[in-house]
């Protein structure tokens, strides 16, 4: 019997999201399948799947037992896909699958995946914010994960994006709390799970969105992607987990 066990080092850390914009686009079900893995599988709104990018600034990121005095601070980007998948009970679980992850910190990415629990790429930050308005840069080494976000706080949803409310857009990305990303230092992938002490978010009105990710063509055909919404928290005390592989249905594993 496989034991699933987690790579020597990660251990949780805790902090503050100082800012964490989540910048959402509705993809078509089957484009988006073939860029997943098994066992996943997209979890859908509607008829959509949903994807995007999250822009986090962490601060106070330190190991769990240690003061915030010793804690870092970094900008960081996870390129994301909502996906769901099926454990050996059968239980329908949720989660996002991240295929890349940029960060400005240099020792996330020198430690990333040994004793940071994910591993990044390096990546140049630039942000402005106000807190009524955002205006962040992205750029990355390859230009395959560039963004380009100016936004202002703003009172509600697009009229164009397929949430009903804010609170269901706010339910939706709530169950996203586990995230799994390839592992290059390693086979299988890295997982990690997010836990905030509450859960608040509010809306952006996007001036424009540049992103290389969501316009490769080749990765997403024409007609395959839109836009959807932009939604941002603040403030949030919080602690990254290290998980296992996901176990799925029809394989035998222990947590």
């Amino acid at each position: 019997m496989k034991k699933r066990t987690l790579a020597i080092g990660q251990i949780p850390l805790r902090g503050v999201v100082r800012r964490r914009i989540l910048v959402n686009f509705r993809v078509d079900p089957e484009v988006v399948q073939r860029q997943l893995p098994a066992p996943f599988r997209p979890k859908l709104l509607g008829e959509w799947a949903m994807a995007g990018i999250c822009l986090i600034r962490l601060e106070q990121l330190r190991p769990q037992g240690f003061p915030a005095a010793f804690g870092l601070a970094s900008e960081n980007a996870a390129h994301r896909i909502a996906i769901t998948w099926q454990d050996p009970s059968g239980e329908e679980r949720e989660g996002v699958y991240i295929p890349r992850r940029d960060t400005g910190a240099l020792v996330n990415h020198l430690v990333g995946g040994c004793l940071f629990p994910v591993e990044e790429r390096p990546a140049r930050f630039r942000v402005r914010d106000s807190r009524s308005a955002i205006d962040l840069k992205l750029e990355t080494g390859d230009g395959g994960g560039d963004v380009w976000l100016r936004a202002r706080a703003s009172g509600g949803l697009p009229c164009s994006s397929h949430f009903a409310s804010l609170d269901e857009a706010s339910s939706f990305f709530r169950s996203g709390a586990l995230g799994y990303s390839p592992a290059t230092r390693r086979p299988g992938l890295d997982g990690i799970e997010l836990i905030t002490r509450h859960w608040t978010v509010e809306t952006l009105d996007v001036e424009w969105v540049v992103s290389t990710y969501f316009a490769d063509r080749g990765r997403f055909p024409p007609g395959s992607v839109e836009y959807d919404c932009t939604l941002v928290m603040r403030d949030v005390p919080h602690e990254w987990h290290p998980v296992p592989e996901p176990c799925v249905a029809g394989t035998a594993c222990v947590a």
